[in-house]
Formats: structure tokens, sequence, C-alpha cells
């Protein structure tokens, strides 16, 4: 599922949350560089999205509608608050992945639990190449989870859907960067 739905009710809530996060200053302008190594003319903040108290509810509000009887999985860092959020809308457990096992105290990768076999949603801010939701289905994976879905504030439609398709995962997204920056 994209955000590009035909029903009335799905395209109000994408312009309130296109609305959200403008208001919330989180879409910039201008020449950034991204984690991947990669530059961009624009930039989605996602820390800026994510301690704006609208953006968040409006966000857990929208994961909520889709992640089912799930667990729900974060990835470290920029996604806890998103998690935390949906968790608590939803009534679902959660945990978290770290993008490496801890050095100290009990070395979890995956803080939280579930049991071997549950079906777990991984729920991200931003997909741009899907090389760290793919790091978090994995691990998840690895250690017994049943993990099918991704879901992701904005898709930056750089290639994650695809690298994501190819490891039986599916990417759905809140927004895409093409609906985000539409009216530019």
């Amino acid at each position: 599922m994209s955000d590009a739905g035909d029903d009335t009710g799905e395209a109000a809530a994408n312009a309130e949350l296109i609305d959200a996060l403008r208001a919330a200053d989180a879409v910039l302008f201008g020449e950034f560089e991204l984690s991947h190594g990669g530059t961009s003319d624009y930039y989605v903040d996602k820390y800026r999205f994510e301690t704006d108290p609208a953006c968040l509810r409006l966000i857990a509000d929208a994961y909520a509608d889709r992640v089912g009887d799930a667990t729900l999985a974060g990835v470290a860092l920029g996604a806890v608050p998103l998690v935390a959020a949906t968790a608590v809308e939803t009534g679902s457990p959660y945990v978290i992945v770290r993008k490496a096992a801890k050095e100290y105290g009990t070395g979890n990768r995956i803080e939280g639990e579930f049991e071997a076999g549950e079906e777990v949603v991984v729920l991200e801010d931003i997909a741009t190449t899907g090389q760290s939701a793919l790091d978090a289905v994995e691990a998840l994976r690895e250690a017994g989870a049943t993990v099918n879905r991704v879901l992701v504030v904005v898709d930056r439609e750089e290639g994650a859907r695809d690298l994501l398709a190819d490891h039986d995962a599916e990417l759905e997204s809140l927004l895409t960067a093409s609906r985000l920056l539409a009216d530019r």
C-alpha cells in the first residue's frame, strides 16, 4: 500500500499529514547530504516531526490503522518515538531494533520480547535505499520473528521498495516524496 489511494478519507489524512510536516518545518530545501552518502535538494527532518506532538499523533493514528494485531518494531533511534506512540495508540507490544548489539549490559540487539514465529511489523521514519529497514527485518527474522511489512512515514522513492521486495518484505508508506513535494 502506498499513499496514493483513491479513498477520499485517506487523501484528506495525507493532506493533513503533509500540512503538519510543513508546519513543523520538517520539510527543508537546499543541499543536503544523506546518510547513505548521496545528496538531495530536499530533506525531511525526522526529528522535527517526531518531536512535534501534532505530527506524532497523526503518524501514530495512521500507523495504528495499518498494523493490525502484530507486535511492533522500531528501528533505533529514529523510529523509537513512532513505535512508542503507536504502541500506546494500539495497545500492542513493541521491540526496539538496534543497528548493532550493545557492547555492555545484556548485549542485546533487540530490546523487548516477542515469541518465535510471531508477526512483527517494522516501523521506520524515512526510507531512502531501505538498507536500515532491511537490516532490522533480517535481525528480527534471525531472532525468530515473522516479518513481512515495513511501514514508513515517507518513502523517498529511491529504491527502498524494491530492496525490501527482493527480501520478501512489503514497504508501505504514509507518504511518498512525490506526494510530499507535489506543490513545492
